[in-house]
């Protein structure tokens, strides 16, 4: 209920989930990312559970108020004995998102990296770019990187750099995630630009959400994800 109320206030038109739990026994045994949809008022939703077993199911997810016409789930190598990460990806139908105000389709990525291990970071990464490559997709990569920009292991860098992909002033020291960490990123493709990039004060879980607009380039229609 307080990732609702936090929901409906930023107002968000696109909203991605890690660690998202379908009915798990651990948790209540209902559908967390479906309640979310329906409480915040998001008509499609796409759900990848990454991690199974008779306790949990739970892994990634993105909420949509644009049409969703296709989704995929990537489930990365297991990693023991961390939990396997993965990644969703959804094809959005961006109302207004092209050239001249028509529709644009746009991948949007809901990814957990592995936090124990750097070299299970860059191998997932590697994934990613892989699926990635093959796409021709404009793309909004949103997420627990479990990676600082400055100080950590530079699979960040080497992901914006492969994709042609930037985020919001990477060398910022502030803008913390996770303690006095920045963690969870939003990375957008070229034909996008920030106009609005901050992190959320409210304490709905061990990490602060990530809220940004961005706009494409050279246009005034606005796409804000939090």
């Amino acid at each position: 209920a307080d990732i609702v109320e936090l929901l409906k206030r930023e107002d968000a038109d696109i909203v991605t989930l890690q660690e998202a739990d379908a009915p798990s026994s651990w948790s209540g045994n209902f559908d967390h990312v479906e309640y979310l949809a329906r409480e915040s008022g998001y008509a499609w939703y796409a759900h990848a559970s990454h991690v199974e077993n008779r306790f949990a199911s739970y892994g990634t997810a993105v909420l949509s108020r644009f049409p969703i016409s296709d989704s995929y789930r990537v489930d990365f190598n297991p990693t023991p004995p961390t939990t396997r990460k993965g990644f969703t990806l959804a094809e959005i139908e961006w109302e207004g998102g092209g050239d001249n105000g028509e529709k644009r389709v746009v991948d949007v990525v809901s990814v957990h990296l592995d936090f124990s291990r750097r070299s299970k970071r860059i191998q997932q990464i590697q994934d990613l770019k892989e699926v990635l490559g093959n796409r021709e997709n404009s793309r909004v990569i949103l997420g627990d990187f479990n990676s600082t920009w400055i100080e950590g292991d530079r699979e960040l860098q080497d992901l914006a750099k492969s994709g042609e992909l930037k985020t919001h002033r990477p060398e910022a020291n502030h803008l913390y995630t996770y303690a006095e960490e920045r963690f969870d990123w939003i990375l957008i493709s070229k034909e996008f630009e920030f106009c609005d990039y901050y992190t959320a004060d409210d304490v709905v879980s061990d990490h602060r959400a990530v809220v940004g607009e961005i706009v494409p380039a050279n246009n005034n229609s606005l796409l804000a994800n939090c």
